[in-house]
């Protein structure tokens, strides 16, 4: 069961900025990139539930989270129905990310009042996404649409809070162009926890990753 309610969550978002993701089938590697981001500063982390037995890793990581970093809220992406929602949140998932709009997913997190993140490409998907009681939208593929797009989104629906995902950068350039654009937080991935780090096991990289970004996020958010 989560342990933070879906307001909980859009508030760290909002208060941090930003969002890791990642995955992996390793669970020791798993907990130790974990632990580089929450090192970092990080206090949200998004599995990406692409693997077999992918809640399996998710469920020891869950454990580990709650026994050992203190304030760490770990959700799971790239969630496609509802049954697989209502598995994760059993195993403890704090928030739903999913790639599309899917309102079965949007009536079993509401249920018990878990954050739920739907990918969005339209206003009309935004809105819909809204009236299901969607805290903050996904941005998907943040990289197509890019800034412009959340600009167009905030003229007419200022009280849309957007997290692009993909196409984000832990870079001053990159993200001063999301933040100034108005987004709520960002989600990154690959850019941030990178293939080599991981294979390398250089973790105090990704730990400092992080550190990084969440000081850029920090003052532009000022």
């Amino acid at each position: 069961m989560a342990k933070y309610s879906r307001l909980e969550v859009a508030q760290v978002m909002k208060d941090t900025g930003m969002v890791p993701l990642f995955y992996h089938n390793n669970i020791e590697v798993a907990k130790k990139v974990t632990k580089a981001c929450y090192d970092g500063g990080a206090r949200l982390l998004e599995f990406t539930s692409r693997g077999d037995f992918a809640h399996e890793i998710f469920r020891d990581l869950s454990k580990y989270c709650l026994e050992e970093l203190p304030g760490m809220i770990l959700g799971v992406g790239s969630v496609t129905d509802a049954a697989s929602a209502s598995l994760y949140m059993a195993l403890g998932a704090n928030f739903i990310v999913t790639p599309v709009l899917r309102e079965d997913i949007a009536t079993v997190c509401n249920r018990r009042k878990v954050m739920w993140a739907p990918g969005c490409g339209s206003l009309t998907e935004i809105c819909r996404a809204e009236e299901l009681g969607c805290e903050i939208v996904k941005l998907f593929p943040g990289g197509i649409y890019g800034p412009n797009m959340v600009k167009a989104i905030k003229g007419p629906q200022p009280w849309t809070s957007v997290m692009p995902t993909g196409g984000v950068s832990p870079t001053l350039e990159n993200l001063k162009g999301w933040f100034d654009a108005g987004v709520t937080c960002v989600g990154m991935g690959s850019k941030l926890i990178t293939k080599e780090a991981v294979a390398n096991e250089d973790y105090a990289k990704i730990e400092n990753g992080c550190k990084e970004a969440l000081s850029i996020i920090a003052s532009l958010k000022k």
